[in-house]
């Protein structure tokens, strides 16, 4: 049986909110990981304001912080407590200060991190988010730290209470957990076995951000191709990206991230088909190598990974593609790694988050022959990330003369105020730092800007097509319901009333047995 929730998950207001005065106590998030932490703090920062904490201002002055983690790569355990230590003498100095740790490091080290760390409030881990608000109070009340760490979820995360980042953009999951069993991987320990969202109660997530405001939507699973295996509907994820075209208003679709061994046509057929599903696809290969896959106990081999590659561009030929790859892997011969870089080579990713295998106890790689030399590992990798820079220069080079939309982005930053330069991402999800023409009306994040590629570097387009002078310029802006939503959260950070066309058409509150969506 799925742990869908028909209705929202309360939270209740919290004594422990308050300081001694009456005022709100101040709390920031400091997230390390992948895109489901960072989802997963937008559900923390949701929890925290129902209790009735406020946003940090200035987060290095937050009366609670709370570090969002990752296991998946050592350089995450480091950054903890690299963070912890730093804190440890600003708690000293600030009366009242708490300290939490959650997500999957938090899981997995349970009650050695405050062995490590005996400042640290609270410890929380990835099944039981929604107790961050309690576990605070307790550790008041009782003067110590609290550990709370279950072994399976409390409540499906996506009915807690959620204060989404963007206006324009939301994550919605469809999944958690894994049912696969990768060698270098410590994910399904963490988060269990794989638990399906109904589809309805996805749907009436993606429609109450739409009515939010949103025209963006991420669809979030560690497989999310899998999505259905809980219901026993195989085609269950293309079914769902088809029914993300019916979906008035939403106006992009993307998902992260699908596994090789379970992506089939009915899926590359539904992106193909549904208008609002983008031409991107972050399909992981992990490595070129046959022997390698299996040793990883990845259940395809080059030559499947080729071929669906070969079958999306055929089906959808401007797919942008990116992919994640491990360096080094315990085994791995120069000739496996021969394969990798044909593979790459074959591939021409846009992309490519690459990594060097670094040992997490608790997986079954952890206790293989053959760890490589550090040495070794940084040589190669050194060799996939320069192959790789060129193929993603030459890629995004193609893409000069291209007329592209663009999502303007609240975050991306822009890439130089003299040219006043704004960023966003296009359809196919490259970062674009783009020119608006003197005396052009400021696009707004969210708005949606059309303009041409001029240049090209290998991780970004520049689109100065405004400033032409040995053609027409283009550039034109059009004004969305995302810019709106912006609109409306500057005003109500501010203090300052809406306008009136914003104010009557602004939604309230909406619940759909899903999280609270408040415009902001």
């Amino acid at each position: 049986m799925s742990l869908t929730a028909v209705e929202p998950t309360e939270i209740a207001l919290s004594p422990a909110a308050m300081r001694h005065d009456g005022t709100p106590r101040s709390y920031s998030i400091r997230t390390l990981g992948c895109q489901m932490n960072v989802h997963d703090s937008e559900r923390l920062s949701g929890s925290l304001e129902a209790a009735g904490y406020i946003a940090a201002e200035a987060p290095e002055s937050a009366d609670v912080i709370v570090i969002n983690t990752c296991a998946v790569r050592e350089n995450a355990a480091n950054k903890l407590y690299g963070n912890l230590g730093y804190l440890a003498g600003v708690k000293r100095e600030r009366d009242g200060m708490q300290i939490a740790v959650g997500g999957c490091l938090a899981q997995k080290d349970q009650g050695a991190i405050v062995e490590k760390a005996p400042w640290v409030d609270v410890v929380f881990g990835t099944h039981n988010m929604g107790s961050l608000p309690a576990l605070l109070e307790r550790a008041r009340h009782n003067a110590e730290a609290q550990i709370e760490i279950l072994e399976s979820l409390e409540v499906f995360p996506s009915t807690l209470p959620t204060k989404r980042d963007s206006a324009s953009s939301g994550w919605v999951s469809i999944s958690v957990g894994c049912n696969n069993t990768c060698t270098f991987c410590i994910v399904p320990s963490l988060r269990g076995k794989e638990k399906d969202r109904r589809p309805g109660d996805i749907l009436a997530e993606v429609q109450a951000l739409v009515d939010d405001g949103a025209i963006e939507v991420t669809l979030l699973g560690q497989n999310v191709n899998t999505y259905g295996v809980e219901f026993g509907d195989r085609q269950a994820f293309g079914k769902l990206l088809r029914a993300m075209g019916g979906v008035e208003g939403l106006e992009r679709v993307r998902f992260t991230s699908p596994h090789p061994a379970a992506f089939t046509e009915d899926v590359i057929a539904a992106m193909a088909e549904t208008p609002n599903v983008m031409p991107v696809l972050h399909m992981p290969l992990q490595s070129g190598s046959d022997a390698v896959l299996k040793a990883m106990r990845r259940s395809y081999r080059s030559k499947k990974f080729l071929g669906i590659l070969d079958a999306v561009r055929e089906r959808i030929p401007n797919a942008a593609i990116t992919t994640d790859i491990i360096v080094g892997f315990p085994g791995e011969t120069d000739a496996d790694f021969e394969d990798t870089l044909r593979v790459v080579e074959e591939s021409r990713f846009a992309s490519a988050f690459t990594f060097q295998y670094s040992i997490r106890p608790g997986t079954p790689a952890a206790e293989m022959d053959g760890q490589l030399p550090k040495a070794v590992v940084q040589e190669r990798y050194e060799r996939l990330q320069a192959l790789q820079e060129r193929i993603s220069l030459e890629e995004n080079q193609a893409q000069i003369g291209r007329t592209v939309e663009v999502l303007v982005s609240a975050g991306e930053g822009k890439k130089d105020a003299a040219t006043r330069r704004f960023s966003g991402r296009s359809e196919d999800n490259r970062l674009v730092h783009f020119a608006v023409p003197e005396g052009g009306a400021e696009p707004r994040p969210g708005d949606v800007v059309t303009v041409a590629v001029t240049a090209a570097a290998p991780h970004f387009l520049i689109a100065d097509s405004a400033l032409a002078l040995d053609r027409a310029p283009l550039f034109a802006v059009r004004r969305t319901r995302a810019g709106d939503a912006w609109d409306r959260r500057q005003a109500e950070s501010c203090g300052v009333p809406a306008t009136p066309a914003a104010a009557d058409t602004a939604p309230r509150v909406v619940s759909l047995g899903l999280p609270a969506i408040r415009p902001r």
